[in-house]
C-alpha cells in the first residue's frame, strides 16, 4: 500500500511562510498527478493546488499568487510553499498522489495523514 508522509505544518503569524513536504513510499511504479487540499472545521474540502507529471500546475483562486506547488519525481515528493499566510488559511492540509503500483494497474488516489496549519496572532 502506498504511504504518504507529510510534514511542515505549525503555527505561524499572519504574513508568515511555511513549507509543507510530502514523500510517497518507494513501492510505486509511477506517479501521475500530485497535489494538496485542505479542510477547515465546518468547511468543505478545498483542492488548492495540483501538479502533473510534466510539472504543469493549477491553483485555487484563494491561494493563487501566494502558494507554490512543486515536485521531485526522483524522490516521489511534492511540496507546498505557502507565503503571505492569512488566518483563513488555517486548516488541515493533506497531500495526495495518483499512482500506479504496476504497469498494468489503473492509477489510484492516495492521501497523506494531514498536517495542521494555524495562522494566528
Amino acid at each position: 500500500q502506498v504511504q504518504l508522509v507529510e510534514s511542515g505544518g505549525g503555527l505561524v503569524q499572519p504574513g508568515g511562510s511555511l513549507r509543507l513536504s510530502c514523500a510517497a513510499s518507494a513501492n510505486i511504479f509511477s506517479i501521475n498527478a500530485m497535489g494538496w487540499y485542505r479542510q477547515a472545521p465546518g468547511n468543505q474540502r478545498e483542492l488548492i493546488a495540483t501538479i502533473t507529471s510534466g510539472s504543469s500546475t493549477n491553483y485555487a483562486d484563494s491561494v493563487k499568487g501566494r502558494f507554490t506547488i512543486s515536485r521531485d519525481n526522483a524522490k516521489n515528493s511534492v511540496y507546498l510553499q505557502m507565503n503571505n499566510l492569512k488566518p483563513e488559511d488555517t486548516a488541515v492540509y493533506y497531500c495526495y498522489c495518483n499512482a500506479k503500483l504496476a504497469l498494468y494497474y489503473s492509477g489510484s488516489d492516495y492521501w497523506g495523514q494531514g498536517t495542521q496549519v494555524t495562522v494566528s496572532s
